[in-house]
């Protein structure tokens, strides 16, 4: 049974892993406070609070990437779509200030996030019986998506809770590689999801985080040649004190992984350089991240600032388990470079 609460009565946050997810995060009952013990006013404790929620649609025909991101000063929506075949390429980025427009309910599988700027919106609506994730896409530009994703019982998402610096917590809840159907129009085309055999991976993220962080970031998502649904989840960096966000799902069950090591070159130019290295301490990731492109966003507010590279391209090496070894040989899936100010 799903934990009903993140932070019990005396307004601590539950840390660690919770295997059927919590849902609700009452962050108005935290006891926040400042470095110096000092407890924080309610308009503080809703400004700090920070939410995120990132959606991808995997699939050899078609990659996606949309986000909803609400920081409270300002609130940032962004959608991507590429064509491995064509290698056509769109993005879209919004911003509002004050987060006007926007809305992200506490509750990782239930409610609805949301975001509209001018005739642009994204809705991402969530239900607990049947466990479905709808995503709905409406751009100016003509780009459309209607999609649902299958977020069934016998799916296991991976929830976890830390400490983020001295004061605060980070919840996040992570799951790859889940059935998904629906339509996307672009250009002119109708694609369907399910004849691709796309698959989906959700991100719903929120709590006081650190004020200053950064994170590397892996996902994968793919049908393997005997029909089994493989996704990853590889973090360094921001989920990492007592606790990790490292999994990998194999046909919908949770295998936990150890810390992972990210071995790239920020700065590199050529071919060669742009490769990443991802390697765990407990040896089930060995692998190799080709970069076919990215979405990047360099925004400096002062108060808030981002340098955001997420690539999306093909992985190749093993994934070594107790009684097999996987090898990928450039499955799609996404990796990130990002440091936050907020």
């Amino acid at each position: 049974m799903a934990k009903k609460e993140l932070i019990d009565q005396h307004g601590q946050a539950h840390f660690g892993i919770f295997p059927d997810g919590v849902d609700n995060i009452n962050y108005m009952d935290f006891d926040l406070r400042s470095a110096m013990g000092k407890p924080s006013n309610t308009l503080f404790k809703k400004l700090r609070f920070n939410q995120f929620q990132f959606i991808s649609f995997t699939s050899g025909q078609l990659i996606i990437g949309l986000a909803i991101v609400d920081l409270k000063i300002a609130s940032n929506c962004f959608v991507y779509i590429y064509d491995p075949n064509t290698q056509e390429f769109d993005e879209y980025s919004f911003i509002n200030l004050f987060s006007l427009n926007t809305c992200i309910d506490p509750t990782p599988n239930t409610g609805q996030a949301t975001f509209q700027k001018g005739r642009n919106s994204v809705v991402i609506q969530t239900t607990n019986d049947p466990r479905i994730r709808n995503v709905k896409v409406d751009l100016k530009s003509g780009l459309k998506i209607n999609a649902n994703i299958d977020e069934s019982a016998n799916y296991n998402s991976l929830a976890v809770c830390v400490r983020a610096g001295f004061t605060g917590f980070h919840f996040t809840q992570k799951s790859a590689a889940l059935p998904c159907d629906g339509t996307v129009k672009w250009r002119g085309r109708l694609f369907d999801l399910q004849t691709h055999n796309s698959l989906a991976s959700v991100d719903w993220s929120a709590g006081y985080m650190r004020r200053e962080t950064f994170w590397n970031w892996g996902s994968l998502a793919c049908i393997l040649t005997d029909g089994r649904r493989l996704g990853l989840n590889l973090s360094a960096g921001v989920i990492e004190t007592g606790f990790t966000e490292n999994a990998l799902w194999l046909d919908g069950t949770l295998y936990k992984i150890d810390m992972v090591d990210f071995q790239f070159e920020r700065y590199g130019n050529t071919k060669a350089t742009s490769k990443w290295r991802l390697r765990s301490n407990d040896g089930i990731i060995n692998l190799t991240f080709e970069p076919a492109g990215k979405r990047q966003d360099k925004t400096n507010l002062l108060i808030i600032a981002s340098n955001f590279t997420q690539h999306f391209g093909r992985y190749y090496g093993e994934i070594t388990l107790p009684d097999e070894v996987i090898i990928l040989n450039g499955e799609w899936g996404f990796t990130e470079d990002h440091y936050a100010k907020w």
